[in-house]
């Protein structure tokens, strides 16, 4: 199995090191990730500039790495047109990627472009506290995870999260909840204003959804696609209205 890794983290996060080491175990793994952080960057793609890589260095044996100067969606588009790829896997996101903010998670859009491409996507996320997440400790999930993931060969795009203590696998569906989008002033060394935007969530989880599953320690994963189309409001549209002509 050919198998791409990409982030937004950036290339020497070790997140990305961490997925490297147990992709191993299922293919040939190559590296193509940004060379600064490109965290919360969504689905953005250069189109108005040259975009290059070159060769990095990163604690893996046997896998090749490359730092790109452009974003995760940048990335995965990259490496998928220069060789055989199966799979783009995205993360681990030093950070989780659950309910709303799928929308705005570079993680995820890396996987998103891997199958808007036709090539399957992965994208996985652990909560980061004071230290750093206990990498070791989740490799198990994770591999486990992956041999589910990876055993047939549909075009698919998934969303997983791990807790920090994970205590099983669980299937669920995104949590849809408000959220609070924060703005917080604050002054830079010379006294100038700047700000730093935040959101915080306003309503609990609800249960049987990602957040919901990480909240109470299990791996979530989360099937997605890419047709945003409201079905239950298409059809009520349809049955009310008839066709309308313009001129």
């Amino acid at each position: 199995m050919n198998i791409l890794i990409a982030n937004d983290d950036g290339i020497y996060s070790p997140g990305l090191a961490a997925l490297a080491q147990v992709a191993k175990k299922f293919g040939e793994v190559r590296i193509m990730a940004p060379d600064v952080e490109r965290s919360s960057a969504s689905h953005a793609i250069t189109a108005h500039l040259p975009i290059s890589f070159k060769k990095a260095n990163i604690p893996v044996d046997g896998v090749q790495a490359f730092k790109v100067n452009g974003t995760p969606a940048d990335c995965a588009a990259l490496g998928t047109h220069l060789a055989k790829t199966d799979v783009v896997l995205s993360g681990i996101n030093m950070g989780p990627n659950l309910g709303n903010a799928m929308w705005h998670s570079g993680t995820l859009a890396a996987a998103k472009q891997a199958v808007l491409l036709g090539v399957k996507g992965i994208a996985l996320s652990t909560p980061v506290g004071k230290e750093e997440p206990d990498f070791e400790a989740l490799a198990p999930f994770v591999e486990e995870t992956l041999t589910m993931l990876l055993q047939d060969d549909r075009l698919a795009l998934y969303n997983v999260n791990f807790p920090a203590k994970p205590k099983g696998i669980m299937w669920t569906r995104q949590s849809v909840r408000l959220y609070d989008n924060r703005i917080e002033p604050g002054m830079d060394p010379m006294g100038r204003k700047h700000y730093w935007f935040t959101v915080i969530p306003l309503e609990p989880a609800e249960e049987g959804t990602d957040r919901w599953a990480v909240e109470n320690g299990y791996v979530s994963i989360t099937p997605l696609r890419l047709d945003l189309t409201d079905e239950a409001e298409l059809q009520k549209r349809l049955q009310q209205s008839v066709p309308r002509q313009i001129v």
